[in-house]
């Protein structure tokens, strides 16, 4: 009986490994969206600054026993705009958001509430990304859910638009 080399068995092997690691990689809610390491912790301290045209949020206003939405976003952000109406309709159902301005100018960032309307309750600016940085925001928009004791239960990156609040964030408000 010939002997089989390990050498001629590596290649497929390898192969079927990646081809399962790409499988189940495609298999995520998004698979352009990477896990974070936020979700079933306390959410990070807020550290914001005055942002002049909202009240600003503290860690109080995300214990206070109410789901909250916070939102990181810039005027700079096409993403956000695209969102902005999504965050509209949360904010006439009554849900609370707050916004963390992300390395943006104030007097943009007010430009552009006045122009598409200001969803948020109380909000803050980020001006160096510092608190970003702790959340473990990658890019703007992110948002995330808070439960009514500062826990993350869930975190959208990327824009808040229909689809995910239809497949990912409503379900988790009709169960509260």
């Amino acid at each position: 009986m010939a002997k089989v080399s390990p050498l001629m068995i590596a290649p497929p092997a390898i192969f079927a490994g990646l081809a399962a690691l790409f499988f189940f990689g495609m298999q995520r809610d998004n698979p352009d969206e990477l896990p974070s390491a936020m979700v079933g912790r306390e959410a990070p301290a807020v550290v914001v600054s005055e942002l002049g045209f909202l009240e600003a949020f503290t860690d109080a206003d995300l214990r206070d026993g109410n789901l909250k939405l916070v939102n990181f976003w810039a005027s700079w952000c096409a993403p956000c705009r695209a969102e902005h109406p999504t965050l509209m309709q949360l904010r006439n159902e009554g849900i609370e958001i707050m916004g963390v301005n992300y390395k943006d100018n104030a007097q943009n960032g007010a430009a552009f509430l006045e122009e598409l309307g200001n969803p948020f309750a109380k909000g803050g600016a980020d001006a160096n990304g510092k608190m970003a940085l702790n959340w473990g925001v990658y890019g703007v928009p992110e948002t995330y859910l808070i439960d009514g004791d500062g826990k993350v239960l869930l975190r959208i990156a990327g824009p808040l638009v229909q689809r995910e609040l239809e497949n990912r964030l409503r379900p988790i408000l009709d169960a509260q």
